[in-house]
């Protein structure tokens, strides 16, 4: 199907869009992080209220991914990216000139639902180049999920330590803006496209059963993990999730195949992805802690928050750095084994660290060793995803994938913070995690990383031969049924 749109430029500018597009929106989940001590003052509201303005991102980007991918597929991948970038940009506005809690709650959702240009962004380059650089321009694409959180805590931190906090939105605005221009300007829309009717009773079952099971995982915390309310909407989201489930497999054009999802390949992939957004969070929670906590602790490094940033920055250059290496072993060895090696070195990485806790140097050790694992194995799921997946299915299915590493860092975030909250000792007036609380954490981030483990050695090898002749020939039906294509242009 020709293109009406702008015609596409070279794959170097398609995977530079997409890329600074992604660093963009996964800036958004960093962006305040800086400001959090300071957010009941700043909006007028109770610490309790005052955390919304993170929660409401979390669930915002759990909600919109996979629908996100569903409409891409659908009506068109640049013109979801174009509507998901408008949205952050929004978004940002909203925050930049709000003052109180509940239109800045508003705007972190909007900028939430940008999180579908990832997935989206990802598929986009299955369908536009050559099958030779989709490995490459997905794993650097695919790491961007890390490098805008790693970038973006030092940057808003500094931003923040010289300009009022407002400037955060406006500068997220002034990106979002050059991004929507860039794909307006240099994409073209994909003719890959699977029309049909859209699933709306299935979008409103799962962003309300999501809605239903995070919630409680994100604000369990203070709401007492045993009150009627946590446990009440745990027990309400797994009902609707259920029906949901049993309403997709019965209607025709449903949102989420699940019979794609639960294909082998395909499942253990998401399940192992929850487990490497667990790991990758339960870093960007903990490290920043152990950094700032006080020297009178006796193990605490007191660094400011903008040294703390600065001290993580260097994992997210990693990240990007190894995503080409990933994409050569994928090449050679298959994804699996990428993903393997990329879980194994985040539980490398948070091992070593049990040992390095007493140097700013020796964390800067760790997360550039965990980092190096998570962007390997973030770059490593798209791959084995769209090995698994029809090629007009890419956009959703990389939008389910995307909400399982969601699901992932949510729960870390709770686990993390229940740990750190309850292992606490006294330091004048205040409460602060003791170092055995620190351990603790990575000690369930290294189980993270086992159970990630053995869920990728489930995963089904795809033959070396049969994956060249899957990209070759761009055809599902030259694999056998556990070994599914992955289609480039030629």
């Amino acid at each position: 199907m020709p293109s009406t749109a702008t015609p596409t430029r070279g794959p170097g500018a398609i995977t530079a869009v997409i890329a600074l597009s992604g660093i963009v929106v996964s800036l958004m989940q960093t962006l305040v992080v800086p400001i959090i001590p300071q957010l009941p003052d700043l909006l007028n509201a109770s610490a309790s209220d005052a955390s919304w303005v993170i929660t409401a991102t979390l669930l915002a980007a759990a909600v919109v991914t996979p629908i996100a991918g569903r409409l891409g597929d659908m009506f068109g991948k640049r013109r979801v990216l174009i509507v998901s970038l408008l949205l952050l940009v929004a978004g940002s506005v909203v925050c930049a000139v709000s003052d109180s809690l509940v239109p800045v709650i508003v705007g972190r959702a909007l900028q939430g639902l940008a999180t579908g240009v990832i997935p989206v962004g990802i598929s986009v380059l299955r369908d536009e180049l050559p099958a030779a650089k989709v490995g490459g321009a997905v794993s650097l694409v695919s790491a961007t999920l890390g490098v805008g959180g790693a970038i973006g805590l030092p940057v808003s931190a500094a931003i923040v330590q010289n300009a009022n906090w407002h400037v955060l939105f406006w500068i997220a605005a002034a990106l979002g803006a050059v991004c929507v221009l860039l794909v307006t300007l240099l994409l073209s829309e994909s003719p890959n496209l699977s029309p049909g009717r859209f699933d709306a009773p299935g979008a409103a079952g799962l962003a309300g059963g999501l809605v239903l099971l995070l919630l409680p995982v994100t604000k369990g915390g203070d709401w007492g993990w045993t009150s009627g309310t946590t446990l009440g909407l745990f027990a309400a989201g797994v009902v609707v999730l259920a029906l949901w489930g049993w309403y997709e497999t019965r209607v025709s054009e449903p949102l989420v195949d699940l019979r794609v999802t639960v294909r082998r390949p395909v499942l253990f992939t998401n399940l192992a992805s929850i487990m490497v957004g667990f790991a990758m969070y339960a870093m960007s929670l903990t490290l920043p802690q152990l950094l700032q906590s006080p020297q009178a602790t006796g193990y605490g490094l007191g660094q400011s928050v903008l040294a703390a940033g600065l001290a993580l920055a260097p994992g997210g250059l990693v990240m990007m750095a190894l995503s080409p290496v990933s994409a050569r072993v994928s090449a050679r060895y298959g994804p699996r084994t990428s993903l393997l090696a990329g879980v194994a070195v985040i539980g490398v990485g948070y091992g070593a660290g049990m040992l390095l806790m007493s140097q700013v140097w020796q964390i800067v050790v760790t997360s550039m060793i965990i980092s190096a694992g998570v962007g390997i194995a973030y770059a490593a799921m798209p791959a084995l995803i769209m090995d698994s997946v029809p090629v007009t299915e890419t956009a959703s299915a990389n939008g389910v994938n995307a909400l399982m590493r969601s699901v992932g860092t949510s729960t870390a975030s709770a686990v993390m913070a229940a740990i750190l909250a309850n292992m606490t000792m006294k330091l004048g007036p205040a409460r602060i995690p003791t170092e055995s609380g620190f351990r603790m954490t990575y000690l369930v981030a290294i189980g993270a990383a086992v159970a990630g483990l053995l869920l990728t050695l489930a995963i089904p090898r795809v033959r070396a031969d049969a994956r060249h002749a899957a990209h070759t020939s761009g055809s599902e039906q030259s694999l056998p049924a556990d070994v599914p294509a992955t289609a480039g242009k030629h």
